[in-house]
């Protein structure tokens, strides 16, 4: 028989993956994603012609405008005749900030189309939203592993004495400087493991990882997890959070994978499964 608290710890995981497949299918979800074009420098022309330099979806007006690339300045006028709106408000022109910055700078064109300027590894692209794309209604439920507590782990977190930026491969094969500001130490089948991991505001900790179920049951190149928050140096670590990153389901993501080091010798049987 469960306990109050093992139902309770249950019915947590359960929510979190709701969520988790409501943060995929949802409206401006990551299943909505219809595109992600680099920018180049200079003149950027917008719109569903194959010509253009950013390419909308078919039903998007021919040209809906031009943005242009100036260094770190990213300007956008709109074509005439075209109702563009920027975070809600018709404009002619506009200065754009990226999704990097606290309030980016969210164009829109009708009710179902939104582009933004997507910042990467120091360069610029636009990423384009298409509600109506089918595949946010026709997305079958994740696969996950069953519930396993043994994948709940007490572990202890080591601050670096200096945060180490290192290089890490990202989704299109590239080298992209990531900061890691510590590790965790865990104890698991009778051994210590040790996986370097990155501090969020709350105190929570982000990890990405690889194992032995890393290209079989599970994404190949990388899983993500957060820890609880650390309180006086000790943290932690369930597995039973682990998660695809968002590139497992859709080609216009831009992830981070797992350092070489936070490769795990053993199988992590808790958490989300990969479909092929």
């Amino acid at each position: 028989m469960t306990t109050k608290k093992e139902r309770e710890y249950e019915e947590k995981i359960l929510r979190w993956r709701a969520k988790k497949y409501d943060e995929l299918v949802r409206e401006n979800g990551w299943l909505a994603l219809a595109g992600l074009f680099w920018l180049n420098e200079g003149r950027n022309l917008v719109g569903s012609n194959p010509m253009c330099e950013v390419i909308l979806p078919e039903h998007a007006p021919t040209f809906i405008g031009v943005v242009e690339l100036r260094g770190k300045s990213i300007r956008f006028t709109a074509a005439e005749g075209v109702r563009v709106k920027v975070n809600g408000r018709l404009v002619k022109k506009a200065v754009l900030k990226s999704s990097a910055e606290a309030k980016p700078s969210f164009i829109t064109w009708g009710e179902t189309l939104r582009l933004v300027v997507h910042e990467h590894a120091g360069r610029y692209a636009i990423r384009i939203w298409d509600n109506e794309r089918r595949e946010r209604f026709s997305f079958p439920p994740l696969q996950w592993f069953p519930i396993n507590r043994e994948y709940r782990i007490a572990a202890r977190y080591t601050r670096y004495k200096q945060p180490q930026v290192m290089e890490h491969t990202d989704t299109f094969g590239d080298a992209v400087e990531d900061r890691l500001d510590g590790y965790v130490t865990l104890r698991f089948a009778s051994s210590t493991f040790k996986l370097d991991a990155t501090e969020k505001a709350d105190g929570a900790l982000f990890i990405r990882f690889r194992d032995q179920t890393s290209g079989v049951e599970t994404y190949p190149p990388t899983r993500y997890c957060y820890t609880e928050p650390v309180k006086n140096g000790r943290v932690i670590l369930d597995f039973n959070f682990a998660y695809n990153p968002p590139c497992a389901y859709t080609p216009y993501a831009t992830c981070i994978f797992a350092p070489l080091q936070n490769t795990l010798p053993f199988r992590v049987e808790a958490g989300e499964m990969y479909r092929k």
